[in-house]
């Protein structure tokens, strides 16, 4: 008998997956905290789950996050605004029936491991359901991080992800304004705030220096072409090295730092706007800040400057709200998972789109799906606890371990090596199962 399953959240991995369960006859509850479908991408989502600013463009491109199930619209841009994001995920939804599967306004607010092994679930509404197997698709980018700083700021200070234009939360007109951190939000929000009609002057503070990779390379998006995946990772990172200083030169030609890591050694940073802006003078880079002092800011440069608000592009955390910590224990935004997907020794518990890939993050749980649905469906065995803890071990040090130690860092994937590897772990699935003698036809 196929099992009956719980999805939590109804953005991109979890209709993704909804659609992959359907595909195979595997019965599921998917249930929405908000009214729609789409999660991270719905602006001003009433769940208060967005990051979506007004002016947001995706920095994936059309050609890299379309689904394989429903190509992206060819009129679209080659970088979609997010509320055509929104809408490509209604067409697909739309397309493959799911909406009316989907549970809306509804928040699990606990998931419970009960003795035999299967899960209750408890709802927003008051109500508790069973199931065979929980999948987690309730996103990471809604905690919200700011670090801690000596001192006291006594202006407004806030979370890029309350950010919503230059008048919202906050009227940014004529203000003095620190953008803390070089992320894709960071560039985004300081880029448009820079500009003369807006802020007054512009600062975005920074522990160490980025490689700042453009949105076009003698006219193509760069992300397009893909590196074979047998390419030997040296050649691959002098590929990508000569790449980025051909097109942009070096970080110090734009009196920037200089980054001490190698451009394949951390998480791009993608802006077509941002080195303009800094070369024009309506953005100066500072270093960390040392000190909070009023309505003033202290660099670990010995700099000084008057500040009128602060906006935190600093990242978020890694929540489950309604797992218990004995289930899965979050450390330093770290959660170890085989195959980023599964916890060694809860072999009915499934993590989607719990990663940090390049180039996309939109349609990498539909690839985690196949091999969700193909475990679910009884086609495919997973191995030992002891065997998924060794190929743990072995793909963070494949994946993680080249990166600078970051919390941006923690679940960083190739999305082209990832999917190969996948499909290698169902072929191998699909032997175990059928040396068990428990194989189900496909």
């Amino acid at each position: 008998m196929l099992p009956k399953v719980c999805i939590i959240g109804a953005g991109c991995s979890g209709f993704t997956t909804a659609k992959a369960l359907a595909d195979r006859g595997i019965a599921f509850d998917c249930f929405e905290m908000s009214d729609q479908i789409g999660g991270n991408w719905v602006f001003k989502n009433k769940n208060g789950r967005s990051a979506c600013y007004q002016s947001l463009h995706i920095d994936t491109s059309k050609y890299r996050m379309q689904f394989e199930d429903l190509p992206i619209p060819a009129h679209y841009p080659d970088y979609p605004h997010h509320s055509q994001v929104l809408e490509y995920f209604n067409m697909y939804v739309d397309r493959f029936g799911l909406k009316p599967r989907i549970t809306f306004n509804t928040e699990v607010t606990k998931a419970e491991r009960l003795g035999d092994g299967r899960w209750r679930v408890s709802l927003s509404t008051g109500e508790a359901r069973d199931y065979d197997a929980l999948v987690v698709a309730n996103g990471h980018h809604w905690d919200q991080h700011i670090p801690t700083f000596a001192g006291q700021f006594d202006g407004p200070s806030f979370h890029s992800h309350r950010y919503i234009d230059p008048f919202e939360p906050v009227d940014m007109r004529g203000k003095r304004v620190l953008v803390v951190g070089m992320g894709n939000s960071a560039m985004d929000i300081a880029s448009e705030l820079s500009q003369r009609p807006i802020a007054q002057k512009l600062f975005v503070a920074a522990r160490r220096g980025v490689w700042i990779f453009p949105k076009y390379i003698n006219g193509q998006v760069p992300d397009k072409g893909v590196m074979p995946t047998w390419m030997p990772r040296f050649l691959m990172r002098a590929i990508i090295k000569r790449m980025i200083v051909r097109a942009v030169g070096h970080m110090k030609d734009y009196g920037l730092p200089e980054p001490e890591h190698h451009p394949a050694d951390a998480h791009p940073s993608v802006s077509g706007e941002f080195l303009t802006r800094v070369g024009c003078g309506d953005i100066t880079v500072k270093p960390n800040i040392a000190e909070l002092m009023g309505k003033q800011v202290r660099f670990t440069d010995g700099s000084v400057e008057d500040i009128d608000a602060i906006i935190y592009a600093t990242g978020y955390n890694i929540t489950f709200p309604f797992l218990d910590r004995s289930v899965v224990e979050v450390v330093d935004n770290h959660v170890a998972l085989f195959k980023r997907i599964c916890k060694p020794g809860i072999a009915n518990l499934f993590f989607m789109g719990l990663a940090q890939p390049l180039p996309t993050l939109v349609n990498f749980a539909e690839q985690q799906a196949k091999w969700v649905s193909s475990v679910l469906a009884g086609e495919c065995a997973l191995p030992s606890p002891a065997d998924m803890e060794e190929v743990i071990r072995r793909d963070e040090a494949r994946d993680i371990g080249k990166y600078y130690k970051s919390r941006r860092h923690t679940q960083q994937v190739n999305f082209d090596l990832y999917c190969a590897d996948l499909k290698r772990e169902i072929e191998a699935g699909r032997k175990r199962a059928q040396r068990s003698g428990r194989a189900r036809a496909a």
